[in-house]
Order: structure tokens, then sequence, then C-alpha cells
């Protein structure tokens, strides 16, 4: 977004129409524990798993940090290079409203602060496969299953920023560091559940005055 050029945006919790068929209007919606209810399960099976495979104590706290530093990654490369991009003409910017471009629009949307299960379950299977055929199985399992749980932090975590009011600490920071990218700088912060990757990048805010 051009500097001084001011976008629409809406902070009203009620959700806009974007299809005209209720079908895949409905498939655009979820509330904001179905993330829980659809992946929980599926990191306790993860870990179930990866107990049956003998692995060292010493290797669990490796596998944990891994599975959490690619999600930051995953999570990083999604929205800004993903989420941000933006096919020319018409139909390029009506992909990129429906993708992304609504939230952008509307922040406080409730519906639509969560992945729906329409792109998380594919998105989920997709990278299942991924990092099948790259990881060992004796680390894959306990990998997997933390992948999904940095992804779960990202999910809650973006509704919570969105209408929680933190007063201090850490997720106040967070939360101060993605209404930035919101209402001030939209090409710059595109971490979420932690500003790391825009500092390693580069793609941190031009104002330094954040506290």
């Amino acid at each position: 977004m051009a500097a001084g050029k001011r976008k629409f945006v809406s902070n009203s919790q009620d959700s806009v129409r974007m299809f005209k068929s209720d079908f895949f209007e409905a498939l655009s919606k979820v509330h904001f524990t179905v993330p829980l209810y659809l992946f929980i399960p599926v990191i306790i099976y993860c870990f179930y798993r990866s107990a049956l495979i003998d692995m060292a104590l010493w290797e669990y706290p490796v596998d944990f940090l891994a599975g959490m530093l690619i999600w930051t990654i995953v999570e990083y490369v999604m929205h800004r290079y993903v989420f941000h991009f933006e096919l020319p003409g018409t139909i390029g910017r009506r992909l990129h409203f429906i993708i992304h471009g609504v939230h952008h629009d509307y922040p406080s949307d409730r519906l639509r602060l969560v992945m729906p299960p329409s792109l998380s379950i594919p998105l989920a299977i997709g990278f299942f496969y991924l990092f099948k055929a790259c990881i060992p199985d004796r680390y894959f399992w306990f990998f997997f299953g933390t992948f999904l749980i940095g992804y779960l932090i990202y999910d809650i975590g973006h509704y919570a920023m969105h209408h929680f009011n933190f007063k201090s600490g850490i997720f106040k920071k967070i939360k101060h560091h993605h209404m930035r990218h919101h209402y001030q700088e939209p090409e710059k912060g595109y971490g979420v559940s932690s500003p790391l990757w825009d500092h390693v990048v580069g793609s941190v805010f031009t104002n330094r005055t954040e506290k």
C-alpha cells in the first residue's frame, strides 16, 4: 500500500458476505474453537505414535524446537508471499480479497479470524506428506504434532489479538505488532505469532518507536 493511501477498514464484528452461493459462504466462515476440535485429536495421535518409537530423551526437546521453528517459517512465508500476493486484474483482486483481503478490510470479523476447515485440512494434509517424505519416521510424528501446536497457537492467538484486550506482557507486544500490520504498514510485520522472521528478513516496521 502506497504511503498516505488509506484503504477501507471496518471494525464491525459482523461478517460481510463474500459469495452468492450459501454453500461457499458457509465454507468461508468458522467459529474460532473449531481448529481445536479438529487438530487436538490429531496432535494426541501424533504424540501417541511418537511414544511407540524409542527416541532418546534429549531428542524430544530438539524435535519440539524444530517443529516450532519450521512452523514460524511457514507462517511467515504463507502470510507474506501467499496471503499478500495479488495477481493483476479483476480476477486477481477478487482472489486476493477471498484469500486475505477480506481480513484486512474487516479485521474484527469474528467468523473469519481462524482458517476454515476447507483451507486448514488440505494444507495440513499437504504438509503431512511433505514432511513425511523429508523427515525420518523416528522424528516425524513428534515433529508434526509440534508443528500443529504451532499452527493452533497462531490461529487461536490471531483471534485473541483481534478480540482480547491484553493489559501487559508479551501478548500485548505481539498484539501491538499485529495491529501495526493492519492499521499502519500492511507491507511490514508479517509475523503473527512472533515477529522473529520480520527481524531476520528485514520486514520490521519503518517507524521504530514501538514499545
